[in-house]
């Protein structure tokens, strides 16, 4: 077996690990802050939503870097596969995870204000460049 095709595996499954974990975080704060809005007859924002979703992008980075490596497989050194699958998938998805963390915070703190989204997607959008310079940066090792 070569253990290179590992890494083209785990560079998807840890992204989306993390996505799923980042969402679900996201998710159970946004669905507590929607709560307090309609226990205090407050307009629920909806904008939440874009939180809630903002994780699964490093899924698709993961599925990107899966195919660059699946492009190089025949040439590439299963070591190298293998490193750059898994220690990249580990990274974007700590990446969204930690994204996910954010956005909870987020949603708590808009549906509470009703201010300060753009401030917000801007903090989500720092943390998602994490996961994209892993992708570009793992792409550029193989070649």
């Amino acid at each position: 077996m070569n253990f290179g095709m590992l890494g083209i595996g785990a560079a998807l499954a840890f992204s989306a690990m993390g996505s799923a974990l980042g969402a679900g975080a996201a998710g159970m704060a946004a669905v507590g802050a929607w709560k307090k809005c309609f226990a205090q007859n407050k307009p629920a924002p909806f904008m939440l939503v874009a939180f809630v979703g903002a994780p699964l992008t490093q899924t698709i980075y993961g599925y990107i870097l899966m195919n660059t490596l699946k492009g190089v497989a025949d040439t590439a050194n299963g070591w190298l596969l293998l490193g750059v699958g898994l220690f990249g998938g580990i990274a974007m998805g700590l990446s969204a995870l930690f994204q996910g963390k954010a956005a909870a915070y987020a949603s708590d703190a808009l549906a509470e204000t009703g201010k300060g989204f753009g401030n917000y997607i801007m903090v989500l959008g720092l943390i998602e460049t994490v996961a994209l310079f892993v992708m570009v940066f793992m792409m550029g090792v193989v070649g």
